[in-house]
């Protein structure tokens, strides 16, 4: 067993069992998707946390996580997700779902949300079946398995649609709400903001919950630390410090995925060059190429 005494005090316990391997065993065991409760996200999971408990309403209140792509609402979606996780019911005869999360299709319609909802629940789906028969089938089998919060993700969706498919999607997520009587907490850009705030009803509905990108600050600091405590790495790299902090921010473009993958991208760099901490050399050599590159290499591509 590895203690803290063997300077591995800057890893999280889990981290430093794993920094006990070799280096080809720590390249396959890089923390890929982990929960950092940093405090924005902790104060959106304890709102989530409180619409799960509030009772039945007929106009429960609703919730607008809202902030760039790849900024952590997903992530926040399945802490919720996980600390309501899905079980049996006591007569042994079905599962109960406290927390459902499903994905507003790309192409938005009554037809394909009823799709999407039925999929997330496990549910058998008939290609030709009536919208009536899908949207009776649904709110039954939420009502069964006792769904007390709905996540919708990718929210921003919506606005892919024709206007009347944008409209009707709109009344599907009042008509939800007021028939299961349960909270819906949706996820997106701004542009699920601008779906939501278009409808004056779902406006007053859902309270606004924003991510922004990340700035400069102790808060940064604090959560770079977070991260450097699950990189397995055996000594520390100080991923707080003003001469790393700044680089790390700028190359990520200011979403806490970006520097995740930023920062595994560098971890992986530094085992297969058999250093033990990340330095600005190694932010350097990592495989990553932050959004605007990313985006640009492939709007060059087209031409």
């Amino acid at each position: 067993m590895v203690i803290a005494g063997d300077g591995l005090s800057h890893l999280l316990p889990s981290a430093r069992e794993i920094a006990a391997l070799p280096a080809d065993e720590r390249l396959n065991r890089l923390p890929l998707h982990h929960w950092i409760g940093y405090p924005a996200a902790q104060a959106a999971v304890a709102k989530l946390e409180g619409m799960i408990a509030q009772p039945p309403a007929l106009r429960p209140a609703n919730l607008l996580i809202v902030g760039p792509s790849n900024n952590g609402k997903t992530m926040i979606a399945e802490r919720c997700r996980r600390l309501h996780p899905a079980r049996t019911s006591v007569d042994g005869e079905h599962q109960v779902i406290p927390v459902l999360v499903m994905q507003m299709p790309p192409a938005p319609s009554a037809r394909r949300f009823y799709s999407a909802l039925l999929a997330a629940l496990g549910a058998p789906l008939w290609a030709n079946g009536s919208m009536d028969l899908r949207e009776q089938m649904t709110c039954r089998i939420m009502r069964k398995v006792g769904v007390r919060l709905l996540i919708i993700d990718e929210l921003h969706n919506i606005l892919a649609g024709r206007p009347g498919q944008v409209r009707e999607c709109q009344n599907l997520l009042r008509f939800l709400g007021n028939e299961l009587r349960i909270p819906i907490a949706g996820l997106g850009t701004k542009e699920a903001y601008l779906a939501i705030r278009s409808d004056d009803q779902l406006e007053n509905r859902f309270e606004p919950f924003l991510l922004p990108r990340w700035t400069d600050g102790a808060e940064l600091a604090r959560l770079l630390m977070s991260f450097e405590a699950i990189l397995p790495l055996k000594e520390p790299s100080n991923l707080a410090s003003p001469e790393l902090r700044t680089p790390i921010l700028q190359r990520s473009e200011g979403t806490i995925g970006e520097m995740s993958a930023l920062l595994v991208a560098a971890t992986r760099a530094a085992l297969e060059r058999g250093c033990e901490r990340i330095d600005l050399d190694l932010l350097a050599a990592a495989d990553y190429l932050p959004p605007t590159e990313r985006r640009r290499q492939f709007e060059a591509s087209l031409q």
